[in-house]
This record gives structure tokens, sequence and C-alpha cells, in this order.
């Protein structure tokens, strides 16, 4: 006598192997989708793109291919850029400030600066490009400088019997090493290189507000500033919010009644599902060597 669990498969395995099926046929049509959609132009409609700068700014990529694409894009008249940041690395805050006024000047569309709850340093410097700039009466801003932080480990290693060796050519090669203490020389190099990178952020101020570079350098001892302040020292020009930075973006391009705002489609990514699940089952390590300028806010 035959038995009949053995010609065919339990249920709930059908059912199960049914539902993965599904589920695996579910995130192919999700990710196909992902691919295929893009930010279409629609004819005759005139809108108004939002790109948002939130967080420290560690990177660039996103947020000027976000500009570019919207550049490019013949119904968007004008882009509001959100910024809620205390800044950032020098490079990725200068690389959006480029694009910000390549967005300007080479595809004439209208850039309004929002600030939301914060942005101050790079995030100021993004801002200092657009053509607009619109703060809440208590948002952070300002925060004009430049800052690098370094460690020295020279004395707890020797606490701990662990000697730091250096093979070098070239005196300065290994400036700013956690294995020994700053000398004037590696110090007066390094603020050269600070003054530097300093004067380029308030040349940058001076040119995006139209301000003297003198005026601009005496609010550039990284002080920063509410809203309200900032308005007052024309880093700002007026108050108000993100729904008021739409509404002066729409009035500068001439669009009537109630625009039409578009964001970039938040894209689908196994990655970053996957980088966010390990976050939070692994300790996060934040220990950096090496010299990093930084257009960041201290907090």
């Amino acid at each position: 006598m035959t038995d009949d669990s053995t010609m065919h498969p339990p249920r709930e395995k059908k059912r199960w192997r049914r539902f993965f099926w599904l589920a695996l046929a579910g995130v192919m049509l999700l990710l196909a989708a992902n691919a295929l959609l893009s930010d279409i132009d629609v004819p005759g409609e005139d809108r108004i793109a939002l790109v948002r700068v939130e967080g420290v700014i560690l990177d660039a990529k996103d947020t000027v291919a976000e500009l570019k694409r919207f550049g490019d894009s013949s119904s968007v008249k004008a882009i509001v850029l959100r910024i809620d940041s205390p800044g950032g690395g020098v490079v990725p805050s200068q690389e959006i400030h480029d694009a910000v006024q390549r967005v300007r000047s080479k595809h004439k569309k209208t850039v309004v600066a929002s600030m939301g709850t914060v942005a101050a340093s790079g995030g100021y410097y993004i801002a200092a490009a657009a053509d607009r700039i619109i703060a809440n009466p208590g948002t952070l801003t300002g925060s004009i400088g430049v800052i690098m932080e370094l460690v020295n480990l020279e004395g707890l290693l020797k606490k701990v019997g662990v000697e730091g060796i250096v093979v070098k050519s070239g005196h300065y090669k290994d400036i700013g090493s956690p294995f020994r203490k700053m000398g004037p020389d590696d110090r007066r190099v390094l603020q050269a290189v600070m003054d530097d990178v300093h004067d380029q952020f308030i040349e940058a101020v001076a040119e995006g507000r139209s301000l003297d570079v003198a005026a601009v350098r005496k609010l550039a001892d990284g002080r920063i500033f509410t809203g309200r302040q900032a308005v007052d020292a024309r880093l700002v020009d007026e108050l108000g919010d993100l729904d008021d930075a739409v509404r002066i973006a729409a009035d500068l391009v001439g669009i009537e009644g109630e625009p039409t705002v578009v964001e970039p489609k938040k894209r689908f990514s196994i990655k970053e599902i996957i980088d966010s699940r390990m976050q939070g089952l692994l300790p996060a390590f934040d220990f950096q060597t090496g010299i990093r300028l930084k257009y960041l806010m201290a907090f």
C-alpha cells in the first residue's frame, strides 16, 4: 500500500514555496520598475524641483547628479535646494557649490536655497551659490571657517609599551602623524593650508552674496548666526520656511498659481537595506587618521 505523503509534498511546503516565488517576483518587478522609471518631463507643465542636502556632507555625487538631471529638464524652471546640514568635507561642499553655479549659468535655472534647522559651514557654502537664500528665524547658519582635527597618541602608546615607527622620505611626509607631537614647522605648514581653504570660503561667499571680501572676512571667524541675525548681516535674503521658498522660486520664474513640486525618486537598493541592517548589528568604529579639512560646524 502506497503512502500518499511520499508521493506529494506536504501542503505547508507547497504554500511556502509559492510564497517564496511570489516574493521573488515582486522584488524583481520592483527592481525593473526602479531601473526603467525616471523623472519624465510633462509637456506644458512648469515645475519646481526640490533637492535636499541633509546631514553631514561626506559625498557630493548624488546631489550633483540630481542638480544635473533637473538642470537638463525642460519642464523644471527653478530648483529649491533644501539644506539641513552642519557642513562636512571641504571638497564635497565645493563640488555641490560648483554644481549649483553650473545649473544657474549653463542651464539658466533659478536656484533658491531654503535653510532648515541648521545650514552652517559647508551647508552655508552651498547656499551662497544660490540666487536667493531663505532661512527660518531660528535656523543656525554661518560658521564660515575651516577645521582640522588631529589625534596624538604618543603618550598613550608609551604607557602601554607600544612604539610608533615611521619610515619616510621628505621632512613633512608624516605631517599630522598620531605617533608624534606636532612641531612648530608642521603647524606653520598646516596653518597655511587652512588659511588658503578659509580664503576660498570667504571669496565664495563674497561672490555669491555680492559683498566685499573685507566685509565677509569680519564675519568669517567661525561664529554662528540665527536666521534673523543672518538677514541683518546680509548672509540671508529673507525669513521663511520651505513653502515660502517654493513660492518665491515660482514667483521668480513667473509660475502662476500653485506650482508642481517634484523630487528625485528614491531608488530601491538592496545594498542600502543590507547596510542599514548591518549597522544595527555591528558596532560603529569611527577612528580616523590623516589630515582631513572640513567645512563643519563643531558641536
